[in-house]
């Protein structure tokens, strides 16, 4: 019999009015075509043309004349090669130029799903039973690229669930490369990556065990002008690529939560960035950092990343390494058990695994932790984000994969002090697509990415057919008690 669970009446639906202005460009000789083209109109008709420009679009965007500089910027080389002085061009004319190299994309608009949530760092001005948390979200637009976006959410003292309305603007970070490099790591991931081994031992003499961006960037470039073949050039951009998988992004402090939006930065994520697990990872001094792993996909790789933040402004992101760090699926326990990281991966796509590291980003020797057992999970079991803790083991909602290809929850019970001894597990889903739930984008499918404990009753926000989002409800002491008694 499937225990109770109550399912709250809120939906978190796409909204295709949310757009970002993002840089376009379809290449150096079409773009130079455009500046020429501009170049010959008189400052009064560029100022004619981009004025109702900023007019309309200063309503939709946070201060659209400096996205518009920003993306002509973008252009000086172009600059250089047409002979052109950039510095001497008018303001209007530099709008004017980066209207055109501007499109607005709408990050919402095919589907926001697979949540996770964590308690917000500001936990001020709430009344007595109140709790405020952040949640993040799969958001799918054009051409099906995936983004990381947020909501605040409220629970009040009866436990219900308020998420708050989003703003009305939306906001690029600035993006930091100042990253500084361990060869010897590096250069495992790029070999990962299948780039060509002759060109990864080249670069690999030339560098020291630690070396900068700049430096990495400047010996590349010196090595491509030597090369006539298009295709080992391609195999220097790649190491650039990698490269750029490692940066820093911060937000103006003037944002809303649900006005930062991470959007794909590399050519390793130019496919998306999926599935974030957000979860509150305390240290041993009691300080409290937010992690999330994520898959970074580029259209054939797929590889998996961790984001680092305290205060949901400034984050930092790298990819991570090993034979653990593979394919989707991993999230980091909330703590360290036992001196050392601890995270849930699923390398063969199937099966859940376990693993420990010295390292937060290194990930070596997976252990198998759980197969398919049930005949609503035989395709695959998997993670739904961090496991939780309570005083009788981890709990870790799952995913299981079975006919017609519907998805749904169950749950697990492992050791407190080694988890990777499986306690219970639920022999019925704890969710299943109801008939209002499985039609959408991705018919047949519920999906979490993680979960919070509030008042004793485990809340489990969820994306519903790969479309929108909604909450569940379970009583903590009935959940445990099933898994206790269904046992393995």
């Amino acid at each position: 019999m499937r225990l109770p669970i109550v399912r709250k009446p809120i939906r978190v639906n796409p909204d295709s009015r949310r757009v970002i202005a993002r840089f376009f460009f379809n290449g150096n000789d079409r773009a130079k075509q455009v500046i020429q083209k501009v170049m010959v109109i008189s400052e009064d008709a560029a100022f004619g043309i981009v004025s109702p420009i900023l007019q309309e679009y200063s309503k939709r965007h946070r201060n659209i004349t400096r996205v518009l500089n920003r993306h002509c910027s973008k252009l000086k080389p172009l600059f250089e090669e047409l002979g052109i002085d950039f510095d001497s061009l008018s303001v209007y004319r530099k709008l004017l130029i980066g209207s055109y190299f501007t499109h607005e994309y709408s990050i919402e608009s095919a589907a926001f799903f697979n949540p996770s949530i964590v308690d917000d760092p500001d936990q001020t001005e709430l009344e007595e039973g109140q709790r405020r948390v952040i949640m993040s979200f799969r958001a799918v637009g054009e051409g099906h690229i995936s983004s990381i976006t947020f909501r605040r959410a409220l629970f009040d003292e009866k436990n219900n669930i308020t998420v708050l309305p989003a703003g009305n603007y939306i906001d690029e970070a600035e993006i930091v490369r100042n990253a500084v490099y361990n060869k010897k790591l590096f250069f495992e991931k790029a070999v990962a990556t299948q780039i060509n081994i002759d060109v990864l031992k080249e670069l690999e003499s030339k560098l020291d065990h630690h070396f900068e961006y700049s430096n990495l960037r400047r010996i590349i470039l010196d090595s491509q002008k030597l090369q006539e073949n298009d295709a080992h050039k391609l195999e220097y951009d790649k190491i650039l690529w990698l490269a750029d998988s490692y940066y820093e992004i911060v937000f103006s402090l003037d944002t809303d939560i649900s006005d930062r939006v991470i959007f794909p930065i590399s050519e390793y994520e130019r496919k998306g960035i999926e599935d974030a697990r957000f979860v509150t990872f305390t240290d041993d001094d009691g300080n409290r950092t937010y992690y999330a792993t994520y898959t970074a996909y580029d259209g054939a790789l797929i590889m998996p990343k961790l984001l680092q933040t305290t205060d949901f402004y400034s984050f930092r992101i790298m990819p991570l390494y090993g034979d653990g760090a593979q394919n989707k699926n991993l999230a980091l326990f909330p703590r360290k058990i036992n001196g050392k990281y601890a995270m849930i991966s699923r390398i063969d796509g199937c099966n859940n695994y376990i693993m420990y590291s010295d390292k937060i980003n290194i990930w070596e020797k997976p252990v198998l932790l759980q197969e398919p057992r049930f005949t609503w999970e035989f395709i695959q079991i998997g993670n739904c984000g961090s496991p939780i803790e309570t005083e009788h083991g981890w709990i870790m909602i799952t995913h299981g994969v079975g006919p017609m290809r519907r998805y749904v929850l169950g749950a697990s019970l492992l050791k407190l002090d080694d988890p990777s001894v499986e306690i219970g597990r639920l022999k019925e889903p704890l969710i299943i697509p109801n008939s209002d739930e499985r039609e959408g984008y991705v018919p047949n499918v519920i999906y979490s990415c993680g979960s919070i404990v509030n008042k004793n009753k485990l809340i489990i926000p969820y994306g519903l057919s790969d479309y929108s989002t909604s909450f569940v409800e379970v009583d903590m002491d009935e959940l445990i008690d099933k898994l206790k008694s269904d046992g393995i």
